[in-house]
């Protein structure tokens, strides 16, 4: 008979790192699976400055790591592995992967959010060729180079801020005068030199066969097209849950986002969901690191009233 453990936790972003933690360290056994790069999203961000407490020039990739130790230190157990369904009715949930399947009292599920497409015209056909969705994977490509950045909010304005470091020019396009970034981060935008702005704009088609050459550029006042050369575009249009294995096996909104209460239970006793997967008004790496604590906690909780004699 395979091992059932207490909890088994699904991503390995900030929010199922903190639910590691916390599980582990109140002594449950823990298995954390991961399809991927540990840290999802705050892993491709280079600058953490609002995390609380964080090292001067904190990274995401250096934050995460030292969130991964830490988990590991306390006992989680690391599975690198794609998760193909999940059983969820029945007191012990199964969890049915490429390699194996895996049994447990409780699930937290922390499967974070991918980032949203622009819309425009061949987008697709030329992601990967001078669209890209990640600065920090990509900016060095881009190189004494001029980017476009999509986007008006705290991820689009602090990636355009990191582009510089590499560009020579960074354009921010964005569909309304106004910002629904940070003032700060707005400000700081506006005052480095190497930053300019297109505002009342949306990008309506990518240019180019094999590489992007440039965009066309449409005003959503007038409806004014206009041609843009460019080197790379940069898309920071908000992320969508990604839930589509829990589609029909938990309450979920329109968007995809699965639906708790504050103590991060889902409507089927023994599941959880935590961080940028679940329905939430502010999605940063310090409320999914709540949210993991949160979870873990209410998952040892009910294992002492279901389980425990």
């Amino acid at each position: 008979m395979s091992k059932i453990y207490d909890t088994i936790i699904i991503g390995g972003g900030p929010a199922g790192l903190s639910a590691g933690l916390y599980a582990s360290r109140g002594k449950m056994s823990t298995l954390l699976i991961e399809r991927g790069k540990f840290g999802g999203q705050a892993a491709t961000t280079e600058e953490l400055e609002n995390y609380p407490g964080s090292v001067e020039d904190c990274t995401g990739p250096s934050l995460i790591e030292r969130m991964r130790k830490q988990a590991e230190g306390f006992g989680v157990e690391f599975v690198k592995d794609e998760v193909l369904e999940v059983e969820l009715n029945e007191k012990i949930k199964k969890v049915k992967c490429k390699k194996g399947e895996f049994q447990a009292k409780t699930l937290i599920i922390a499967t974070g959010a991918y980032p949203r497409l622009a819309g425009f015209k061949n987008e697709m056909e030329l992601r990967g060729k001078g669209v890209s969705y990640c600065a920090t994977c990509d900016a060095d490509f881009f190189t004494e180079l001029e980017v476009a950045v999509i986007g008006g909010g705290d991820s689009a304005i602090t990636e355009a801020l990191y582009l510089t470091k590499f560009a020579d020019k960074v354009t921010i396009i964005h569909r309304r005068e106004g910002f629904r970034a940070a003032k700060y981060l707005v400000e700081k935008a506006q005052k480095h030199p190497k930053i300019d702005f297109i505002l009342d704009t949306v990008v309506d088609e990518a240019k180019g066969d094999e590489i992007l050459e440039g965009l066309v550029l449409k005003n959503v006042k007038t409806g004014q097209l206009s041609d843009f050369r460019v080197d790379g575009c940069f898309v920071f249009t908000g992320y969508l849950p990604i839930s589509e294995l829990f589609k029909d096996k938990v309450k979920i909104n329109d968007r995809g986002d699965i639906i708790t209460d504050e103590d991060m239970k889902c409507d089927i006793p023994g599941v959880f969901a935590a961080g940028d997967i679940r329905e939430k008004s502010l999605r940063q790496v310090i409320t999914a690191a709540a949210d993991g604590a949160i979870a873990a906690t209410s998952a040892e909780k009910y294992i002492e009233e279901v389980f425990e004699v």
